[in-house]
């Protein structure tokens, strides 16, 4: 069994979080606990603990982790967007390629609760860069609607797209025919944002 101190805190940390990544790649969170963690990486829980505080926040972290890897794809395809309505189409169709790459990883972030303890500033910071980028987008398309609007607008589009995708990713889309996910968030994407242009 190692010790602490075969590690700084730092790399400790590192290795726990990509260990854990590695297991969700196969696996579902749900099948993880403290006592795994720590035996695949040769600590005792309480190392664990005492490093990130909680279960739950060590969880936390790796939530934060998955929202950074999916707003760095974000931005890559915003570098390569010609237009604002483009780029929206381009985060959609992310958001459902990244979520069917990376199930685990993605029904994690969604399903984690804080159980009480209070959300960390560095990880709401995370969820406003990502609802962010979908407030910028809808502000080009449309520069005079309020700031309420926008913030209802985004979070309308990222309720159709998330709701598109878990039923994609999960195969509760409930139809004997083929359905394309991408194809009904296109569908979303094309009638909202024609209203949403025009009114």
């Amino acid at each position: 069994m190692a010790r602490r101190n075969d590690h700084s805190r730092e790399e400790l940390v590192e290795l726990t979080l990509r260990c854990v990544e590695e297991y969700l790649a196969s696996a579902p969170y749900q099948s993880l606990s403290l006592r795994k963690i720590a035996g695949m990486i040769g600590y005792v829980p309480s190392t664990l603990v005492n490093v990130f505080g909680s279960y739950n926040i060590l969880l936390l972290h790796i939530v934060a982790r998955t929202l950074d890897d999916l707003h760095k794809q974000a931005q890559d395809k915003l570098a390569h967007a010609t237009s604002p309505k483009e780029a929206l189409f381009s985060l959609a169709h992310l958001y459902l390629d990244f979520a069917a790459a990376n199930p685990n990883r993605w029904q994690l972030v969604f399903e984690h609760t804080m159980q009480g303890d209070k959300m960390p500033e560095w990880h709401s910071d995370r969820i406003q860069n990502m609802t962010g980028l979908l407030e910028a987008l809808l502000r080009q398309l449309s520069p005079n609607k309020s700031d309420e609007k926008v913030v209802e607008a985004s979070r309308v589009l990222w309720a159709g797209v998330h709701g598109i995708t878990l039923l994609s990713v999960d195969d509760k889309l409930f139809t004997d025919a083929h359905v394309d996910g991408g194809k009904l968030i296109e569908n979303l994407l094309t009638g909202y944002l024609s209203s949403w242009v025009e009114a």
